[in-house]
């Protein structure tokens, strides 16, 4: 991987991370068309995410940090058992929900192999598929009647919806933050509240991935240097961080539905050319 390569890479995981896209979509038609596929695109992949997780962090450290303190609050509550489901706060309550979101993730476990097999396979067809599936939800929740709960008003089956969402969103093409964005849309949840909740729960799920693949992919020889796995981290950090300020506007301008139209684009194109491939015999690269 050059630094160009490494760069350009972190700034589609950095403003594909958060825009309704699917950035696990676009670094993989990145990678196939540039020939960068097998375990050296994963540890890369991981690499970038971290970057955009940073930018997570950055941009949401006031409520963060409010979780952070309230989650130890909770731990301390439990073991002297002073804990209370009916009196809950917001911050609080927010805490138990992501901890219900993640845990459809782990009957997805078993798969995991089947998702990174996607990702790294030679074919972009599930890319495409992926594509349009993220348009055809993003179209549904345009038309999704606005809700009212904050995100400290998630019920039990709210939190079990989103996290459902999630683990298809584990497919490349699917976008992890579009499909939260929208199950909780779909679940009454204000668009803002929808959009915070989305991006703290990407938190754990990120790097509890990274935490479990790195390793392995690092221990492997890749002939990556660190510069551009280097560059594409803080070029990741910086434009996830960018991105977050755009959705955050887009959301309050209420246009979403431009980036229905656009995965639906792409997802035709991305299909299209994945089944050219197929029938043919004959990759498309660059």
């Amino acid at each position: 991987m050059t630094v160009f390569e490494g760069f350009f890479q972190g700034l589609i995981q950095g403003f594909t991370e958060f825009l309704p896209v699917s950035s696990s979509g676009h670094l993989s038609i990145f990678q196939h068309f540039f020939g960068i596929n097998g375990e050296g695109a994963l540890l890369s992949s991981l690499v970038f995410h971290l970057g955009t997780l940073l930018a997570v962090f950055i941009a949401f450290w006031g409520r963060i940090s409010r979780l952070i303190v309230e989650f130890f609050c909770l731990v301390k509550d439990v073991f002297t058992g002073k804990f209370k489901w009916c009196s809950m706060n917001p911050d609080r309550r927010m805490i138990i929900m992501i901890i219900i979101s993640i845990l459809p993730l782990f009957g997805f476990y078993i798969f995991k192999d089947f998702f990174a097999s996607l990702s790294e396979d030679s074919s972009i067809v599930a890319e495409g598929i992926g594509f349009l599936y993220t348009s055809a939800i993003l179209f549904l929740s345009d038309r999704w009647a606005k809700g009212n709960k904050t995100s400290g008003q998630t019920t039990v089956k709210d939190a079990l919806t989103i996290g459902v969402f999630q683990c298809i969103a584990l497919v490349p093409g699917i976008s992890r933050s579009g499909s939260t964005i929208c199950a909780g849309l779909f679940c009454g949840l204000k668009r803002e509240a929808a959009v915070e909740y989305s991006f703290i729960l990407g938190i754990p799920v990120i790097l509890a991935g990274a935490l479990s693949e790195i390793k392995d992919a690092s221990a492997q020889d890749l002939n990556i240097g660190m510069l551009p796995l280097a560059v594409g981290f803080l070029t990741a950090a910086v434009s996830g961080f960018l991105a977050i300020k755009l959705i955050k506007w887009l959301i309050k301008t209420d246009k979403f539905k431009i980036f229905a139209f656009y995965t639906l684009a792409l997802g035709i194109l991305v299909l299209a050319a994945g089944i050219y491939e197929t029938v043919s015999g004959n990759r498309i690269g660059f």
